[in-house]
């Protein structure tokens, strides 16, 4: 599947545009970047999430770098055939890294689906 940046800036913005106002405001600290490829020896990563996650925040918990939620466009579009793959697979990957800076692993979101 072959697709500009542009086009999969705007598709992982209206990813993010469809995540409940209430799930937006609680992030917090956190950048949301694009990258083209994942990182070498990560395989391919569709998406990324690199912080502390608010569940384990503490007291003590400040003057730190923002988290960091990638998505990886190059491995995205390598898997998907259509647009409207991509629109799939973008929104479920938005989905996936928001909820691991909420603490939720991976074993809980297969339970809820969303792998």
């Amino acid at each position: 599947m072959e697709m500009t940046r542009e086009r999969f800036e705007e598709l992982v913005s209206d990813a993010l545009d469809e995540v409940p106002g209430e799930l937006m405001a609680l992030l917090n600290n956190v950048v949301i970047l694009i990258e083209e490829e994942s990182p070498p020896g990560e395989g391919e990563l569709l998406g990324l999430y690199e912080g502390h996650a608010l569940t384990d925040r503490g007291w003590d918990y400040a003057g730190v770098l923002p988290d960091r939620i990638t998505i990886f466009r190059n491995p995205t579009l390598r898997i998907c055939d259509t647009e409207e793959d991509v629109i799939d697979e973008v929104s479920v990957t938005v989905v996936h890294e928001i909820a691991h800076h909420f603490g939720i692993d991976d074993a809980r979101l297969h339970q809820l689906g969303w792998d």
